[in-house]
């Protein structure tokens, strides 16, 4: 805890998007992940408003007539990795377009139509 100025011995710095709890092999798949940027992502626990997100994202996806693949992100470093930290969260190309909210399917459509 810093109060005034001063530093708690304790308190460390880390660059690592998780917190300094990862390893090396998660950081090489945040990395890779997030370099292969391209398609579409849910980011979250698995839980029903994530789902419900992930058929929402497959409906509008659908109903465009895109044959585009939904990756499903449940490792929490990973999701760290995008600056998520409300799920569930949309990511298109590499980009997060929403967080914290279900969307609808119609709501997607509109989004995949403006970033695509």
């Amino acid at each position: 805890m810093a109060l005034f100025g001063k530093k708690n011995k304790k308190e460390e710095t880390t660059s690592c998007s998780c917190g300094g709890n990862c390893g090396a092999e998660s950081m090489a798949k945040t990395e890779t992940t997030n370099s292969e940027g391209a398609g579409v992502k849910v980011l979250g626990s698995g839980c029903a408003k994530c789902n419900q997100l992930e058929d929402a994202t497959k409906a509008a996806l659908k109903q465009l007539g895109m044959d585009t693949t939904i990756d499903h992100v449940t490792d929490f470093s990973q999701i760290a990795a995008y600056g998520v930290m409300t799920t569930p969260a949309l990511v298109i190309d590499g980009k997060v377009v929403s967080y914290g909210k279900v969307l609808k399917t119609d709501e997607v459509v509109k989004i995949l139509q403006k970033v695509r």
